[in-house]
């Protein structure tokens, strides 16, 4: 059982946040539907008698093809959600707020943190404070709000930090994609919840939830909202999301590489060496190559922390802007050597 005061801190944060959620509605004209599912297909099973029953055909032959979930994280109508769902460009998006309908921009999809950016136009929105995710601990109370099913607006549920900084790869079997450094919870993120607040007692957007493992009870995720931070901050900033980058190429040391090349070192990256002067390890005029690295150099730490495969070179930028400077200690002929760099966005 909870306590009377986490009860009623629940409620209120609850209805504190529910005014900035909002559900995103996936259309697609029935023309596009017809080169995708076929025709005949089409034809053989009425399906269009069968959309306009079912209440999913407007009047332009727009199809209502599935929903989702967003915030709203700003009063001139800026909106969280996740990439995977709003990753076709074929699409039609609109979002649904305190039913009303409105037309989006989608300004920004990151594919590295599963995380995309949408506008609306308007004024005075209601919108959700971000929190900070570095600051969550394990068992600390959480709420998953959105639209179960893509039908059930306003669902919640309640549940537990149950993990911090985890894993995901996401269809594995057909080479997937990896995230990092997720919050795990039991509260139940089902689909169409994708994309809405995981906030905390004093309603705090700290995640946005983006994934429930299938087969398995009371495991679903949320993307850190410190990660949405920044990619925010570039959007508004400079129109798109500004990744900083050293400039190089290179391979990730782990005790394998490590044993295979004989190396001093079980983490950390090595310069690769180029065969062609346009495959460089190091890109002539880049932040490293100005810094004086150089192929065959294994950057070791950035600012005190340790390259290794679990907390990797991308996820150690993603933490600063461009313009930062940074601390790099590297090897180099049996030597450990420091130098300073200032980062520059990605090419």
């Amino acid at each position: 059982m909870i306590c009377a005061n986490e009860y009623t801190m629940t409620i209120k944060a609850v209805k504190k946040s529910l005014p900035a959620v909002v559900g995103v509605l996936i259309s697609k004209h029935l023309s596009q539907l017809e080169e995708e599912l076929g025709k005949n297909f089409i034809k053989e099973i009425s399906f269009y008698n069968y959309l306009e029953k079912a209440g999913l055909i407007d009047e332009k032959g727009m199809v209502k093809v599935s929903g989702c979930s967003g915030f709203l994280v700003a009063r001139d109508g800026y909106i969280l959600t996740n990439r995977h769902v709003v990753e076709d460009e074929e699409s039609t998006y609109t979002v649904i707020w305190q039913d009303q309908a409105f037309s989006c921009q989608i300004l920004a999809r990151d594919k590295i943190t599963d995380i995309a950016v949408l506008k609306i136009e308007g004024e005075n929105f209601p919108y959700l404070p971000l929190g900070d995710s570095n600051k969550l601990v394990l068992g600390q109370t959480v709420v998953a709000i959105g639209n179960a099913l893509g039908e059930f607006q306003n669902s919640v549920s309640r549940g537990i930090i149950s993990g911090l900084s985890r894993r995901l790869n996401t269809n594995p079997e057909d080479g997937g994609q990896e995230f990092f450094g997720l919050i795990q919870t039991d509260a139940a993120i089902n689909p169409g919840n994708s994309g809405g607040p995981l906030i905390d007692l004093y309603g705090k957007a700290i995640g946005i939830n983006t994934a429930v493992v299938l087969g398995v009870e009371n495991i679903s995720f949320a993307i850190p909202i410190n990660q949405a931070k920044k990619i925010l901050f570039d959007v508004r900033q400079y129109g798109r999301i500004c990744r900083p980058s050293l400039g190089i190429r290179y391979q990730i040391i782990n005790e394998k590489i490590q044993k295979e090349h004989h190396l001093p070192f079980s983490y950390g990256i090595f310069i690769i060496y180029g065969n062609f002067p346009t495959q460089r390890g190091i890109i002539a005029g880049s932040p490293a190559d100005q810094a004086g690295l150089k192929e065959g150099d294994i950057i070791l730490e950035i600012d005190n922390q340790k390259i290794t495969p679990e907390t990797n070179l991308v996820q150690l930028l993603d933490h600063y802007r461009l313009g930062d400077k940074i601390r790099i200690k590297y090897w180099r002929q049996g030597a450990e050597k420091e130098t300073w760099l200032e980062l520059k966005e990605g090419g």
